[in-house]
Order: structure tokens, then C-alpha cells, then sequence
């Protein structure tokens, strides 16, 4: 409004860069870029073109909450995809089309940019959830019955460790509010293609009857061993090798990383089957449901496709169909 006003008064430049204390390229450039088209200065058009002009050279971001990306983005979020699942494969979807890609620090900057409400609370719900810190692997006596006729993972063929061959599953229980729930959970190892079967209890009679039904599911050159811990839920694993031609082996006492695949997996479960929730109120449907959802998501170890496709490029291999999976 000064340097109008100025202007008006047929103030030199330099006079009107000496009252504003601004150097006179500055005052010049000013009145050179916002003359209004009747060829005066006036301050609000002048303010005018200046926040078209800022607009302009700042286009709209990619993940701008108005635009199509930022939609999409949600909708992926609420699949349970995971940020860097989401840039990956939209990075092989759209390979030529950098506008309709997004890269994962990308997305975790627009989630954690949302005002406090409950559109942040739902974003940053549906996003991994991890420990603060790691536990501790420490070696304490096992106070476990010991599992009759176990078979060590120390004489499991090298294929199984190097995963060349598919057909080899890791297993688990994760449990529910107190211990008094339980969920089956098979991982196969190559595919990490994963099974839930829904459990009444935690006993050796419904881990038989839960992973015999899952496995049996499973065309037969698919179910080569299992690999379990020392629970004493698998003191039954001779008559489930028998019903389902697995061969089983045991992990070392406390050493979960023996089970990798199985452990990471329970990881991923837990944004579906919180920790401390009643498990029971899950019907196999239900589980059914879950463990598809998981495996359709893009996964980072299978160049970004999914448990699903791998799997059924190895059924393809087998000459088997895939209505093999159940």
C-alpha cells in the first residue's frame, strides 16, 4: 500500500527503496511485474498476480489430498499394503508414467502430514506396527516335556534351508487374550504362501485335526516337511506326518529364528489378529479370508508380486492346477 501510494505521489525509485528499506531493484522489479492493465500499480492486484504467479511454479503435489493418487493410496492403505508395497508396484504398474508413482517416504510424509483427527488415526492404524525394542534371545532351561521320537532341523536337507525346492513349511500357533485362543499358521517357505486354520484350543488332538485339514488341502508334491518349535502342541507330529506325508522337524529351544519365515509371518498376522484379542470369535471363513488377503499382497522378497502368484508359477511347474489351493 506504501509503494502505491508512492507511486501515485511520482516518488523516485530510489525514494521509495530509501522509505522501505528495500534496495531499488527490488522496488523496480516490483512495479515492472505488477503493473495492472490499466498501467497503474494498485496493491491488491499487484498481491494478486504475485499469488498466481507462486501458485504456478508450485504444482499441485502428488499426493495432494484433493488429487486421484492420494485416493488410491488410501484405498491400498486400507488393503493392509504397506507403504513401500504400494510405491513398489506402482513403479511396475505405471514403469513410463512417473506422474502415477509415488515413492514410500512419499506416502509416509502425506500420513504423518494429516492435522490430528480421525483420518490420521486411520492411516497410521493400517501402517506395520513393530516392537520398540528387540527382545532378548537368551538361552534359559527349557521346562517343556520333551516331545517324543522329535527329528532335529539340524538333519533337515540343505534344500530346505537354501529354499531351492518348494513344498517345505514352517508352523505356528499365535495365541489369543490369556492363552485361551488360538490360530494354526503354515508358511511354505519358497512362496511364503500362508494357511490359517482355526483352532478350539491349544491341544496336540486340534493342532493334528487343524494342520492335517490346511496341508491335505495342498496337492501332494507341495507337502514335502514342516518345520515347527518345541511346542507340545506337535506331540502328535508322527500321526500328522502319517496323515499328510510330511516329514516333520524341531527347532532348537528357544530360537525363533529357526522359523524365520513363520515368525515374520506372525508379524504381518498381527494387523489382523491383534494381540490380546479373543481369536475364537474368528470362523474359518473368516481366517480363509485373511490368509488371501495376505497372500495377494505384493511382497519385497518376490521382486514385488505376490505369495500367490509364486505359488502358482510353481504349480504351473508341477503340471498342476491351480484349484490345488483350497
Amino acid at each position: 500500500m506504501t509503494l502505491a501510494s508512492m507511486k501515485q505521489q511520482g516518488c523516485s525509485i530510489r525514494a521509495m527503496a530509501r522509505a522501505l528499506g528495500r534496495p531499488a531493484s527490488t522496488v523496480s522489479r516490483e512495479l515492472r511485474r505488477n503493473v495492472s492493465t490499466a498501467g497503474g500499480y494498485a496493491s491488491v492486484p499487484a498481491q494478486s498476480m504475485r499469488t498466481a504467479r507462486r501458485q504456478a511454479s508450485r504444482p499441485m503435489a502428488k499426493l495432494d489430498p484433493r488429487s486421484v493418487m492420494w485416493s488410491v493410496v488410501q484405498i491400498l492403505l486400507g488393503w493392509k499394503w504397506s507403504p513401500q508395497q504400494i510405491a513398489a508396484t506402482l513403479e511396475r504398474v505405471f514403469p513410463q508414467e512417473p506422474e502415477r508413482r509415488v515413492s514410500h517416504e512419499t506416502i509416509y510424509t502425506a500420513i504423518y502430514a494429516q492435522p490430528r483427527g480421525e483420518l490420521r488415526r486411520q492411516l497410521i492404524a493400517c501402517l506395520r506396527q513393530g516392537h520398540s525394542t528387540r527382545l532378548p534371545r537368551t538361552r534359559g532351561q527349557d521346562r517343556r516335556g520333551q516331545i517324543p521320537e522329535m527329528v532335529s532341523i539340524h538333519v533337515r536337507p540343505p534344500e530346505v534351508e537354501d529354499r531351492l525346492l518348494p513344498g517345505h513349511w514352517e508352523g505356528d500357533l499365535i495365541k489369543g487374550a490369556g492363552n485361551q485362543s488360538s490360530v494354526g499358521v503354515l508358511v511354505e517357505r519358497t512362496s511364503r504362501l500362508v494357511l490359517l486354520a482355526k483352532m478350539d484350543d491349544a491341544t496336540a488332538a486340534s493342532a493334528l485335526a487343524g494342520f492335517a485339514a490346511k496341508l491335505n488341502s495342498i496337492t501332494a508334491p507341495m507337502r514335502q516337511s514342516l518345520t515347527y518349535d518345541q511346542g507340545r502342541e506337535m506331540s502328535r507330529h508322527q500321526a500328522l506326518a502319517a496323515a499328510t506325508g510330511v516329514k516333520v522337524y524341531f527347532c532348537d529351544p528357544h530360537s525363533p529364528w529357526q522359523r524365520g519365515t513363520c515368525e515374520n509371518t506372525n508379524g504381518l498376522l498381527r494387523q489382523y489378529l491383534p494381540k490380546g484379542t479373543d481369536l475364537s470369535v474368528h470362523t474359518q471363513d473368516a481366517l480363509d479370508a485373511i490368509a488371501d488377503s495376505l497372500n495377494n499382497r505384493p511382497r519385497a522378497t518376490h521382486n514385488f508380486h505376490s505369495p500367490l502368484e509364486v505359488f502358482a508359477a510353481v504349480l504351473k511347474k508341477l503340471d498342476q492346477p491351480d484349484s490345488s489351493i483350497h
